[in-house]
């Protein structure tokens, strides 16, 4: 079964405040979904394997750590998992960013591809699918599932707010997959949105209603 961390750092919390409240703008929401992206993005890699190496400074030779030569590949599920690329770009500046887009067929209910760019040697790289909300878990399980088609091996799915719906359908579906997120919320309505979470992050992020 797949691990869950919810983090509860002062700073993550904090930042989570301001942005569920419904009058915080678009700016500072925008914004604020790249800061506490970049703060998880911390933990997230905690487990990147280093290596031991001699650094010569002012005064002698330091010994220090350097991360072990491993790609990463941030991968942002289109829309609204654009607004914390930049803030884990800041933390891993040598990492790729692909791109997943995917909408929900009328008919059948189920996430269909509409995009995938991925870096050419994806497969050799760790993934990292980014999408500010875990709803029902279908975007993030299919999205998963097209990166495990084109071969990635080691994935982790971070998000900001999870609902437990979102975080039973991600392990039944990829319980080798684990989940990052700052706050696992109450329930979904019945329309399919987080309470209380914080409304459309897309919308919020791009101002679009």
């Amino acid at each position: 079964m797949s691990r869950v961390c919810v983090f509860d750092h002062p700073l993550i919390q904090h930042k989570l405040s301001i942005m569920r409240d419904k009058n915080t703008s678009v700016k500072e929401f925008r914004e604020l979904v790249s800061e506490v992206a970049m703060l998880m993005c911390y933990e997230a890699t905690r487990d990147l394997v280093t290596e031991p190496v001699d650094v010569e400074t002012p005064c002698g030779t330091a010994h220090c750590n350097r991360i072990a030569g491993k790609k990463i590949v941030i991968v942002p599920i289109l829309r609204a998992g654009l607004g914390m690329v930049d803030g884990m770009v800041n933390m891993i500046p040598s990492a790729k960013v692909g791109h997943i887009g995917l909408y929900r067929d009328p008919a059948t209910l189920e996430p269909v591809k509409y995009y995938f760019k991925m870096p050419p040697d994806v497969s050799e790289r760790d993934a990292i699918v980014v999408d500010p909300m875990l709803a029902t878990g279908g975007s993030a399980s299919a999205a998963i599932s097209f990166l495990k088609d084109a071969g990635v091996k080691r994935i982790k799915l971070m998000s900001i707010i999870g609902a437990p719906e979102g975080i039973a359908r991600m392990q039944k579906d990829h319980p080798d997959v684990d989940i990052y997120v700052a706050a696992e919320d109450d329930h979904l309505n019945e329309i399919g949105y987080i309470v209380p979470g914080l409304g459309d992050a897309g919308d919020r992020i791009f101002g679009t209603k």
